[in-house]
């Protein structure tokens, strides 16, 4: 099959059939194989009763519908998972994505031979404000510690092999460091192609300001598990060793000074808390790095989620 699919949506009923109408149209003038995975995020609209509906509609359709609400990282793991195609494209179910841009990812994919090719919303319709202004930011932020050129690392429209998309995890809400997670997992060919960005047709935004705050925790999150998930004792040991020496180096200047000079007070002076404190922080961070070393740091139910129905998988 050429391509997959992946689009998640949470109560986007209104757009679902003109989208996937639009999607048809594209996939089947270029003589695409294809099949289009809908992920239902625990919907409380009628986006499954559609979706069942679209499934009979179109023999490419199939739908998989959690039980309640995971958020967006869970549906493009599962999509993931089901996903057969040589091509893995995702979008977004709210139309502010255009399915006509499918036909140049597949190429930059099949052709120009990148694993990962992520869409650039150049020129945007939302909010200058509310999000354009913090989007640029959290990318150049995203961008100078990841050291990955991509000038929209939340965009939903994005193109993989399909051994990319197998070989990595998506979870809690990393689905804005996909690129990093691959870069991570060793697969380095990131393109990038600037894509239209459309005003949204149906429905309102699913994000507010705190997927910034999350955005920028996750950010320190996966930085930390992709350079020390595997070398846990690197990070933590390396501090422990500085605050551990710390301590130590203060204690031995007070002992000398105690016994250049008997009349000096050695617990009373502020030294000799710091000197004790960065001992302590010293050895419970070396306690933190023999620990980390020791457990391993997948969850076996760490992608493991309620699905209530599923069609044409």
């Amino acid at each position: 099959m050429d391509i997959s699919l992946v689009i998640p949506l949470y109560n986007e009923a209104e757009s679902l059939p003109e989208l996937c109408a639009w999607i048809s149209r594209v996939v089947n003038e270029n003589n695409f194989s294809h099949e289009i995975i809908l992920i239902d995020d625990g919907s409380n609209d009628n986006s499954w009763q559609v979706i069942k509906e679209l499934s009979v509609q179109y023999a490419s359709i199939k739908g998989i519908k959690f039980q309640r609400n995971y958020g967006k990282s869970a549906a493009l793991n599962e999509g993931f998972r089901a996903a057969i195609g040589n091509v893995v494209i995702t979008m977004d179910a709210d139309m502010q994505d255009s399915p006509d841009e499918i036909p140049e990812l597949y190429k930059m994919i099949t052709k120009e031979k990148f694993e990962i090719v992520s869409g650039w919303k150049k020129k945007r319709y939302d909010s200058t404000i509310a999000k354009n202004i913090p989007s640029k930011i959290f990318n150049g932020v995203t961008r100078k510690i990841t050291g990955i050129k991509l000038h929209d690392f939340n965009c939903g429209l994005k193109a993989y092999q399909n051994k990319v998309v197998k070989g990595i995890e998506v979870y809690g809400e990393m689905h804005r460091y996909i690129p990093v997670i691959a870069k991570w997992s060793g697969f380095k060919k990131v393109g990038e192609k600037v894509v239209e960005h459309r005003a949204r047709k149906y429905g309102i935004t699913k994000f507010g300001w705190e997927r910034f705050v999350n955005g920028f925790l996750d950010l320190l999150s996966i930085s930390f598990v992709g350079k020390f998930s595997k070398r846990p004792m690197h990070f933590f040991g390396l501090w422990g060793t500085l605050f551990f020496l710390a301590g130590i180096s203060i204690a031995i200047y007070l002992i000398v000074s105690k016994i250049l000079d008997s009349s000096v007070s050695l617990t009373n002076r502020p030294g000799f808390y710091l000197s004790l404190t960065a001992s302590i922080i010293g050895v419970q961070l070396f306690l933190a790095g023999f620990i980390g070393e020791l457990i391993s740091r997948n969850s076996p139910g760490k992608n493991s989620y309620q699905i209530e129905e599923k069609v044409g998988l």
